[in-house]
């Protein structure tokens, strides 16, 4: 049976350790001179040394390609106390358009390992050597009607250097998953950043 084209950018799947994703986040600030439009799964970074009145960091959407950082990925709509205020389970819309200032939950979690879908471009597609590996992600348009991401693992970067944004572990074990077109792989964040792990200069 054919993989199904559905792309949803970056989905939390399990800890690195293999204990279950309890769904934690953390809140982050999206200010309104934000230009794109964010939605679930949709990767995000660090705008360094930038946060709102209250404090809280400010992120952006991620740049996809070699050595673009990632933080982790958006999961939701919130106030900056963390209380989720719009989620995928409610009725309202939870991506963020473009040009309004909100805090959003973040899966940012350095040891959380994500499920991707891989672009499916008809010039080839990962292979299941692919596991070990490294490789870029690609941008996508966000899905409006079900507010998830259009980003995508680029099957064109698979490679070995460092600078690849994803560290690629295995391929999704299930029955609906296949090496092939628009394969769902389990990566960890391989170029990432966290207010954790800066250190500063005095």
């Amino acid at each position: 049976m054919a993989n199904v084209n559905g792309p949803f950018g970056l989905r939390p799947y399990s800890m690195k350790s293999g204990a279950p994703y309890n769904g934690a986040t953390r809140t982050y600030y999206v200010p309104a001179s934000n230009p794109t439009a964010l939605f679930i799964g949709d990767p995000v970074t660090m705008v360094t040394n930038s946060s709102d009145g209250n404090g809280v960091q400010t992120v952006q959407i991620a740049t996809a390609g070699a050595s673009g950082q990632i933080l982790g990925c958006m999961q939701g709509i919130t106030n900056n106390a963390g209380q989720r205020i719009i989620t995928l389970q409610q009725t309202q819309t939870p991506y963020l358009p473009a040009g309004q200032a909100a805090y959003i939950h973040v899966s940012d979690d350095p040891d959380l390992l994500y499920l991707v879908q891989e672009d499916g471009a008809a010039a080839g597609f990962m292979v299941s050597g692919a596991s070990g590996r490294n490789a870029n992600m690609l941008a996508g348009a966000g899905n409006t009607g079900n507010s998830l991401s259009g980003w995508t693992m680029q099957t064109s970067s698979l490679a070995v250097t460092a600078a690849q944004q994803l560290r690629i572990i295995q391929l999704l074990q299930q029955a609906d998953n296949a090496v092939g077109q628009y394969a769902r792989w389990l990566v960890k964040i391989n170029q990432g950043i966290h207010p954790f792990d800066i250190a500063l200069g005095v």
